[in-house]
């Protein structure tokens, strides 16, 4: 039985319109004055107040937010945050337009209020606790909420007495040598698609390629490599998969699968449940690591419940409190916390939650054995299959001491993206920003309140009362991070009065970078400046020589602690614990990280002054956002940073799966071998191709438009306005600048809205990109405009995306580091192997499922022919007027109603 609506008035603000509903339920549509005044003067229901804010023009819009008591009753649930997407979770028939939303809030906060009646409700444990720390931050809901919520008895647990503690376990022996059958892999594979699935060819020679990687090694660092290319359908996922599974039962074996972003990660750990049906082995046997940055710390939120959060941050703080009492495995970024949730509260407060500064203080934690980090560390150590991403797989393989001993097998999904992964990992930059984050992790964070985030000495205090050689490194290393940036380092390079030797080289670096930037006109423009660190000047060489004393400084006394903490280790004295041993292990784990930090940024500045090493690019760089400056200094990345991968990750690995659906750009493996450094491997690399089963003739078309002028902004907008209208919505456009994103976002969302359409964009809207592609992906009739990440990371099959719009070609931008390397690898082949890359995973968002039909178009008068090559062949490719393409899209959207009339005709 649904409840009766609540008897509250309540709002609802779309790029349409405003309406406002009274307690009794009448709705009326209003101006965004008597909005404003309504909502100022009583609090309302409301859905989302940042995106209803935003459309009302009132950013400070507070009230009755149905997704914060979303966030309370149902923590770790997911719902999309839409009218539509909260009717579904709550069982309540949707509101059919605009003008019903206003009315069906008090409905829905009915019904999600119910819940508290019902003595099934499944998070019932802790929440009375938690409703009386949300009423003393004045939640608005909390009124409402108390009636209904007895006080439980005296056995109802908390946040820090539900979570279970984590144990030590034996570490896994070595996998068994084996050599797996083809046939048994290719049965197994029929097993995980399912007896009534078809047999794909193209997925059984897949599997059976892959089988390779897991055969013996016959010497040293000579690993098996496969670099496959799956075109689009061919389930390659699945087709490792098998193999894999065969593998893992036969040698008791563990492998690590390595993917490009989070949403990929979940993606595979959903596949990996047909290995693994039951829910409770699949948590033991699948785990996914990501970086400790993604992890809740529970210190830090204790810290924040204890004070540390005050007004609305403080509610935040216990929402996510209660999320992580439910919590699978306490991932905020990408996991089981609400993608929405950070968003309501502006001020993003949950990278404070997260141990962003590497100040864990392990064993001397009183969450240790409760540590979410902890148990997802451990819980790898044991797993089968563990899920991770291509940048915390590099860090494991270049410091395995730190990262427990590597999975022998490796497979990199999404194997195009190595090249940018490995060039983020593989980097060093001397910026300030990056100086002022050791030299708080040395000293502890300036000012005057310091909470638990103490500095090295403090960390290590009964190590250095043990030890006087470490009591001494201690003291040096704390006098000699004195010389490097600290809090208001840019107001003085600003004001060229900076302050020590590493702020002197900075100053000197902005100088350098303002007088030789080759474009000057872009100094007030607001974007980033850069210049080759080439022939400096003799003010930048003086400081680099001043810099690399200081730092040497620092680094002397680091790496003497590093070697008293491995005697200590090696011969423990009598008060080395357990949780002395392991908050020793965390200062050796952070030491070495800041040691090889210090050496990198020592190799870049001896090449100031001196001969270029012809393996590396450096250069000088201010960076700047919106017309601030946010950071300046040198940066050096590899000229080609698939080397390192070869040499680090692949070598030491028995087997290694490089694969993509877009891993060559032309007809022969030289570029993918080059991405995914391939070429490094002497002898056992081998190619594996097999096309796409879809039939691109029929379920695609190519539209280059070629009358809309490229700068022209107006034109720009007016393009994506038709060709949105035309197919109905479910379109994606894509940009490769933020600025012409809300230009075109702001000129058209209006007229679209009116039409029926909702728009929505990354940079725009007060949303993380997981929830905008899962707003696009349950709303057929919605688009989404959106930047690289889109063009990568989504996976919407069917109706929801049906057209994919391109701004123009995306051409690569023209920095220090891509004229580097585009002139070493063979000028403009490596720029049509990087543009083709882009199209492709663009095109390839495109057509996702055996049924699907898109038009994807490129607005380029002047789309170079050579560029074809980028789509599949067969795909029909056209170059027409707007006006032509306009008619196309409008065609192909009606054959779909058609269809849809036939299949579901009106009853």
């Amino acid at each position: 039985m649904t409840p009766d609506p609540l008897s509250l008035p309540a709002i609802h603000a779309s790029h349409v319109g405003i309406w406002l509903a009274d307690a009794s339920g009448r709705v009326q549509r209003v101006g965004r004055g008597e909005a404003i005044a309504a909502v100022a003067g009583t609090p309302h229901l409301l859905l989302g107040a940042p995106l209803t804010g935003d459309r009302l023009g009132y950013p400070e819009l507070s009230g009755l937010d149905l997704l914060e008591l979303f966030a309370f009753l149902f923590p770790a649930r997911f719902a999309v945050p839409t009218p539509a997407g909260l009717a579904a979770v709550l069982g309540l028939p949707p509101p059919t337009d605009e003008d019903a939303i206003a009315a069906f809030l008090p409905r829905a906060a009915a019904a999600m209020l119910a819940s508290l009646d019902d003595p099934a409700w499944p998070e019932r444990e802790g929440a009375w606790h938690s409703l009386q720390a949300l009423a003393r931050q004045r939640w608005p809901w909390a009124p409402l909420v108390q009636p209904r919520l007895d006080v439980p008895d005296r056995s109802d647990r908390w946040l820090f007495a539900r979570l279970p503690e984590w144990e030590e376990q034996p570490p896994r022996p070595q996998p068994r040598q084996v050599i797996l059958d083809e046939e048994a892999v290719t049965a197994r594979l029929d097993r995980l698609t399912g007896d009534g699935a078809e047999r794909r060819p193209g997925q059984r020679d897949y599997a059976r390629s892959a089988a390779a990687i897991f055969a013996p090694r016959e010497r040293r660092d000579a690993p098996h490599l496969l670099v496959a290319e799956a075109g689009t359908g061919i389930g390659k996922t699945l087709g490792y998969l098998a193999p894999a599974k065969q593998w893992i039962d036969a040698a008791a074996g563990s492998i690590c699968i390595s993917t490009y972003t989070k949403a990929l990660q979940r993606q595979l750990a959903r596949e990996t449940a047909r290995l693994y049906p039951d829910p409770a082995e699949h948590r033991e046997k699948v785990v996914v690591r990501k970086g400790r940055e993604n992890y809740l710390c529970l210190l830090n939120l204790e810290d924040a419940l204890q004070g540390g959060f005050s007004g609305r941050a403080a509610v935040l703080a216990q929402l996510v409190a209660r999320w992580a009492a439910y919590t699978r495995d306490g991932d905020m970024i990408g996991g089981d916390l609400p993608g929405w949730l950070p968003a309501l509260f502006r001020r993003n407060g949950t990278t404070a939650l997260t141990d962003r500064r590497g100040e864990c203080i392990y064993a001397g934690c009183p969450h240790f054995r409760k540590c979410f980090i902890e148990r997802s560390a451990r819980a790898a150590a044991q797993a089968d299959i563990v899920i991770a991403n291509h940048a915390l797989t590099m860090v494991q393989a270049a410091r395995p001491r730190d990262s427990g001993a590597p999975a022998t097998r490796l497979i990199f999904d999404e194997g195009h993206h190595l090249w940018d992964a490995a060039d983020s990992m593989f980097a060093a930059a001397l910026t300030g920003q990056e100086a002022i984050e050791i030299r708080r992790w040395v000293l502890g964070p300036e000012g005057k309140s310091r909470g638990r985030r103490r500095g090295l000495s403090a960390r290590l205090a009964d190590v250095a009362s043990y030890d006087e050689a470490g009591a001494q490194a201690i003291d040096a290393a704390v006098r000699a991070a004195g010389e490097l940036p600290g809090d208001g380092w840019l107001a003085r390079l600003a004001e060229n009065q900076p302050w020590g030797a590493v702020e002197q080289l900075l100053a000197a670096a902005r100088a350098m970078v303002y007088a030789r930037s080759a474009d000057p006109k872009n100094a007030d423009s607001g974007y980033g400046l850069e210049t080759e660190l080439a022939d400096p000047d003799p003010e930048l060489v003086a400081a680099a020589a001043a810099a690399s004393d200081a730092i040497e400084a620092l680094l002397r006394p680091l790496m003497a602690l590093g070697k008293r903490l491995d005697a200590l280790v090696e011969a423990p004295p009598d008060w080395l614990d357990g949780q002395a041993r392991a908050r020793v292990d965390g200062a050796r784990h952070s030491l070495g990280t800041r040691v090889d930090t210090l050496g990198g940024w020592l190799s870049l500045l001896g090449r100031i002054g001196g001969p270029a090493d012809p393996d590396f690019v450096d250069w000088l760089a201010v960076d700047r956002f919106d017309g601030r400056e946010y950071d300046a200094g040198l940066h050096r990345h590899w000229l080609d940073p698939a080397r390192p991968v070869a040499e680090t990750v692949y070598r030491p690995a028995q087997g290694v799966l490089v694969t993509s659906a877009t891993l060559r750009s032309s007809s022969d493996w030289h570029d993918a071998d080059i991405r995914t450094g391939a070429r490094h491997i002497e002898g056992g690399v081998r190619h594996f191709a097999v096309p796409s089963p879809f039939d691109y003739a029929r379920q695609s078309e190519v539209l280059i438009v070629t009358d809309i002028a490229r700068g022209d902004l107006s034109a720009l907008a007016g393009a994506y306005s038709r060709l949105i209208e035309a197919s109905g919505g479910g379109a994606l456009g894509l940009f490769s600048a933020i600025r012409r994103l809300r230009i075109v976002h702001a000129r058209i969302a209006d007229r679209l809205a009116r039409a029926g359409l909702p728009l929505y964009a990354q940079h725009v809207d007060p949303l993380d990109t997981g929830t905008l592609v899962d707003i696009f992906r349950a709303d057929p009739h919605a688009s989404l405009l959106g930047t690289d990440a889109l063009r990568d990371g989504v996976d919407v099959p069917g109706e929801s995306l049906r057209l994919v719009v391109m701004e123009g070609v995306p051409w690569p931008r023209p920095t220090i580091l891509h004229a580097a390397r585009r002139a070493a690898q063979g000028g403009s082949r490596y720029d049509d192997m990087v543009i083709r890359g882009r199209i492709g995973q663009a095109f390839g968002r495109l057509i996702r499922r055996a049924d699907d039909f898109g038009q994807f178009v490129m607005l380029s008068p002047s789309f170079p022919s050579r560029l074809l090559s980028a789509f599949p062949a067969g795909t029909p490719i056209r170059r027409l007027p707007l006006d032509e393409a306009v008619n196309h899209v409008a065609a192909a959207n009606a054959e779909r109603r058609k269809r849809a009339y036939a299949a579901f005709p009106p009853s």
